[in-house]
C-alpha cells in the first residue's frame, strides 16, 4: 500500500474499475450500461463536485448542470420545486429578471432570455419587463423564451418552442412564433407553495 501511495506500484484493475465507473456517474449522471437512477444525494454530489470544486457556475447558489450557463442569478426568484438548469445545455439569462412560480419543469438546451442587447450599442442590454413564469408550468425541451414575456398558470410549452407573446392561464402552446394550441384542463398534481 505505502508503494501504492508513492505511485511506485499500479493500483489493481477492481480499484481502478471502480474508479473510473464511480467518476462516469458522478459527472454524467448515468452509469456505463446508460442507467439514469441516481439518488437524490449522488445528484446533490455531482453538483457540489463540478460546481463548487471544479467552478462551473460557481457563484450560483442553487444547483446547476455543469453544461448550463444561469447569467445575472441576482435577478432571479424562484419559487419552489423549480427545475431550473438542472438539465444540460440550458441558458437562463436574467437581466432583466425572471419570477419563476412553483412546481417549474424546464426541458433540456431551453434558453430564457430576458434582456436583448442594444442595436445601437452591442454592449448595452435594452430595458424590458422581467420574465414571468406561473405555477404548475411545464416548458419542453430546445424552447426560447424572449424578453417580456408572461406565462401563465397551468401551462405546457411544447418542445422547439420559440415564446415571443405571453401565455395565457391553462394552456397549450407550441410552434415558432408559440401560440395557443388549445385549452388545458386543471392541474391534478401535487400543489407547491
Amino acid at each position: 500500500m505505502k508503494r501504492l501511495l508513492l505511485g511506485i506500484a499500479r493500483p489493481p484493475a477492481r480499484i481502478v474499475n471502480t474508479a473510473l465507473r464511480a467518476l462516469v456517474l458522478l459527472i454524467y449522471g448515468r452509469n456505463l450500461e446508460g442507467n439514469d437512477n441516481l439518488s437524490d444525494n449522488l445528484r446533490f454530489l455531482r453538483y457540489a463536485f463540478l460546481q463548487r470544486l471544479l467552478g462551473f457556475n460557481r457563484r450560483v447558489p442553487w444547483p446547476v448542470h455543469f453544461t448550463s450557463v444561469v447569467v445575472h442569478h441576482d435577478r432571479i426568484r424562484l419559487g419552489s420545486r423549480v427545475n431550473r438548469g438542472d438539465n444540460p445545455g440550458c441558458y437562463i439569462q436574467g437581466v432583466n429578471g425572471i419570477i419563476f412560480g412553483s412546481n417549474i419543469r424546464i426541458g433540456a438546451n431551453v434558453c430564457i432570455v430576458s434582456a436583448n442587447h442594444s442595436q445601437d450599442d452591442y454592449d448595452r442590454w435594452d430595458p424590458a419587463d422581467p420574465i414571468r413564469i406561473g405555477d404548475n408550468v411545464w416548458i419542453g425541451a430546445n424552447t426560447v423564451i424572449l424578453p417580456g414575456v408572461q406565462i401563465g398558470d397551468n401551462v405546457i410549452v411544447g418542445a422547439g418552442s420559440v415564446v415571443t407573446t405571453s401565455i395565457p392561464d391553462d394552456s397549450v402552446a407550441a410552434g415558432n412564433p408559440c401560440r395557443v394550441l388549445r385549452k388545458k384542463p386543471p392541474y391534478k398534481g401535487r400543489i407547491y407553495a
